[in-house]
């Protein structure tokens, strides 16, 4: 273990035996459980997934973790080993189509509300714009221009400890919308636009989510 300059994680592991030695090992159910393609039930659940969280990387390591979402079933499953996601309208940062450019790689987390599960689906990425398969992803009459195409390397069930902890789906758990100021008035408050009020930063934002969704 080393101390880092300027840091205040003084002690960190830098072998995989240091954190095997404290972690442990993987079982025989979660070995046998990652799978080299999609089976059925895991296309089963990529199509009652109506979110995901995609991550990705860049050349020199950066990572990135992006929310898509839509309609359930809106990733298109090609077949076992392939398949697309639709790349909405949104802010232009571009950052996770980006990162595929330079590393061609991806990591999916698809979730299912009410469904402590999830299911996880790392492979090759890459920026398609393939009309044949972008016209079948067309939502309210928009094509996307462009969509995300993985070839899944490894696919597997996730169990629900992480959501029984965070109570994540238990609405009577849910802090009041109250304690965290609108979105408007965050912007407001990092951005410092001048000349814009925050009922008008509201008014944008409201526009943006009824006008600009697809």
């Amino acid at each position: 273990m080393h101390a880092m300059e300027n840091s205040p994680f003084t002690s960190r592991l830098q072998t995989e035996a240091e954190l095997r030695a404290l972690l442990g090992e993987p079982g025989e159910l979660v070995k046998r459980k990652q799978l080299s393609a999609l089976d059925v039930h895991c296309r089963a659940f990529i199509a009652l997934s109506p979110f995901l969280l995609l991550g990705t990387a860049n050349a020199d390591g950066e990572c990135d973790v992006s929310p898509r979402g839509d309609a359930p079933g809106f990733v298109l499953a090609l077949d076992n080993r392939h398949l697309v996601i639709p790349e909405r309208p949104g802010n232009r940062r571009l950052d996770s189509l980006l990162n595929i450019l330079q590393t061609g790689t991806a990591g999916l987390l698809f979730i299912i509300p009410g469904v402590e599960e999830t299911l996880r689906v790392n492979g090759r990425a890459w920026v398609i714009n393939d009309e044949s398969l972008l016209a079948k992803m067309t939502a309210h009459g928009k094509q996307p221009v462009v969509a995300i195409g993985l070839e899944v390397r490894e696919c597997f069930l996730h169990c629900a400890k992480a959501f029984k902890r965070s109570h994540l789906w238990q609405a009577e758990r849910w802090p009041a919308r109250e304690q965290l100021p609108s979105l408007a008035q965050m912007l407001m408050d990092q951005t410092c636009p001048p000349g814009i009020t925050v009922e008008e930063m509201e008014r944008y934002l409201a526009e943006s989510y009824t006008k600009r969704l697809y």
